[in-house]
């Protein structure tokens, strides 16, 4: 588990996958916090709950997957997802994603999330660049970048979105100055 000033960020393991496939209220038993009715955020479908799953089936992924994003509040709540596209490449890098529910944007929830993320992925000495990719649209989402040192790749990402990319040598150089 990661954790931030405002957010506990719990691995996916397949028990929780299986947790969520079940419903709301096993997801709530299971994380020990309420999970929105209207769970799950955009973004976040069946689609990459089984791709999740299908990560998750090797060990060597542990870590590399998405992350229930828990506000620690008196009463914890569900409030996104956040995580890894899997563990890194040949190419020594990681994809980064996140998405969070309508009550609970525009907080600096996902900020904090995307910015415990990058410490964890830097950690692993065999990463050197930490990708994401996002709808030209979303200027939310872009800021979330942005104000964690990503820069912009490329306009030519998959399905019309923009790439963003931020490098070992950028973050060790930022981090001074960021904050969770």
């Amino acid at each position: 588990m990661l954790t931030t000033r405002r957010l506990h960020l719990v691995p996916m393991t397949l028990q929780l996958a299986e947790a969520e496939r079940a419903g709301a209220t096993t997801l709530t038993a299971a994380l020990r916090a309420d999970v929105p009715p209207d769970w799950p955020p955009d973004f976040y479908d069946d689609e990459d709950l089984d791709r999740m799953r299908r990560l998750l089936e090797d060990p060597a992924n542990e870590g590399w997957a998405l992350y229930y994003l828990i506000q620690r509040t008196p009463r914890p709540a569900v409030v996104g997802v956040a995580g890894f596209s899997g563990r890194p490449s040949h190419d020594r890098a990681v994809e980064i994603g996140y998405s969070v529910m309508p009550p609970y944007r525009r907080q600096g929830l996902a900020t904090e999330a995307v910015a415990a993320l990058l410490d964890r992925a830097f950690q692993d000495a065999n990463v050197d660049t930490v990708i994401a990719e996002t709808f030209p649209h979303l200027p939310a989402s872009i800021g979330v970048l942005m104000r964690n040192g990503f820069r912009l790749a490329s306009e030519t990402g998959r399905g019309g979105t923009l790439r963003y990319a931020l490098t070992r040598a950028a973050y060790e150089a930022g981090a001074s100055g960021r904050s969770s």
